[in-house]
């Protein structure tokens, strides 16, 4: 924890130290960001990518005209890929296995993102904002949306999405922001018994084992950028 906390204050210190602007002219702000890169492939790798100098994680491509889904599982931290290969078994950044087959990102609770609660206690938390593009071959696209399991091992979704957002058009590709969608989970599920419908941060919520799905359909890369807040 204290080696994780030590790595997300570097990164504040060095997102602060340059201004973060809007006009790049991709859509996205200027200035410091970490990078993700989600590439969708046909052939599963077979590589175990555990390696947290990484800024890929890699997908099922999708096959005709059906859609694959891949699962990326979040845990609280600094921004890192702790595994970068959604075709086999997860782990975290320590090695520790992790649920069941899928990649591992590692990123802070927003607290910049619009909730009903708070970023839970003692979670590593900080303020920013996440921008999303496709890029590759024209034509592919894909949706990714935010889960959980509740109290009662029950799968929820977000009401909220990228739906329409990671669809690669001829021309130049631009950034669209997409911070609530991939930071906050919307829906109803079960916490102390009682069924409430609230929108709640990473890591919150009562909720566990968050994880986006990725649902492809063809799309060979999503560019994804997070940009800390002054």
């Amino acid at each position: 924890m204290k080696k994780t906390l030590c790595a997300l204050a570097a990164f504040v210190l060095a997102a602060t130290t340059t201004p973060v602007l809007p006009g790049t002219g991709n859509g996205a702000p200027s200035g410091p960001h970490y990078e993700l890169n989600i590439i969708g492939v046909s052939d599963p790798k077979t590589s175990p990518m555990t390696d947290s100098n990484r800024h890929t994680i890699f997908v099922g491509l999708g096959q005709g005209d059906t859609k694959v889904t891949s699962k990326i599982y979040l845990i609280p931290g600094s921004f890192a890929v702790c595994d970068g290969n959604a075709f086999d078994p997860a782990f975290d950044c320590l090695g520790a296995q992790i649920q069941g087959q899928g990649a591992v990102f590692q990123l802070p609770c927003n607290t910049a993102a619009p909730s009903d609660i708070t970023c839970a206690m003692g979670t590593a938390s900080a303020s920013y904002t996440v921008w999303a593009r496709a890029l590759g071959k024209p034509g592919g696209s894909a949706t990714i949306t935010t889960c959980a399991t509740d109290e009662t091992g029950a799968v929820v979704c977000s009401t909220s999405n990228t739906l329409d957002v990671l669809t690669r058009h001829s021309g130049k590709q631009s950034f669209t922001n997409v911070t609530n969608e991939l930071t906050t989970l919307s829906a109803c599920y079960v916490q102390n018994g009682i069924t409430v419908c609230q929108t709640v941060p990473l890591f919150s919520g009562g909720l566990q084992d968050f994880f986006w799905q990725y649902d492809n359909n063809h799309l060979r890369l999503a560019q994804i950028r997070f940009y800390l807040n002054q």
